[in-house]
């Protein structure tokens, strides 16, 4: 029997053992398949190892745990592009909670009223509007990073204005 013929044996024996170690940390026994999957071609790619079964078990967990990281990573990018709670609809129920959410909502309003129109238009389009921020820059004929800068500037503003008291 040969090398590659030892390692296709080796992994199909150890095949759902090897699923059952990474379910748990890929989190999902779908992920946890492709996890050995990949370790299986990266084992095969590989030199040989002294001991094939303990390099394939480190294999899974780099990969799993590469498989977390990149999750985080992704929930991670994904929050910073939420809209803030303010540009988010509200579910209000009461009269108080409605007059609250109307306050805040004017104090929003005041906000973008006192930035230069250009920094108040590239926040509109690209928070309310859903405009890309190279839809915004050719919009108003700056650059992409000046108008990244102009909704970073203006949501700042707001924020801020939004954090003081009345």
């Amino acid at each position: 029997m040969g090398r590659s013929e030892e390692h296709v044996s080796l992994f199909l024996a150890h095949r759902a053992a090897l699923v059952d170690y990474a379910t748990p940390i890929v989190g999902s026994r779908d992920g946890a398949e492709d996890v050995v999957q990949e370790a299986f071609f990266r084992a095969q790619a590989a030199a040989a190892a002294q001991s094939p079964l303990s390099y394939l078990h480190r294999i899974v967990r780099n990969l799993a745990l590469d498989v977390l990281r990149r999750r985080k990573l992704e929930a991670v990018h994904q929050s910073e592009h939420e809209a803030p709670f303010w540009t988010r609809p509200q579910s209000i129920r009461t009269p108080e909670q409605q007059s609250v959410f109307d306050d805040e909502a004017r104090k929003a309003q005041r906000a973008l009223a006192e930035l230069p129109e250009q920094t108040r238009v590239a926040v509109e389009m690209h928070r309310f509007g859903g405009h890309r921020l190279e839809e915004v820059a050719a919009r108003l004929g700056v650059s992409i990073a000046t108008a990244h800068r102009l909704v970073r500037a203006g949501l700042t503003h707001v924020a801020r204005r939004m954090a003081e008291g009345d």
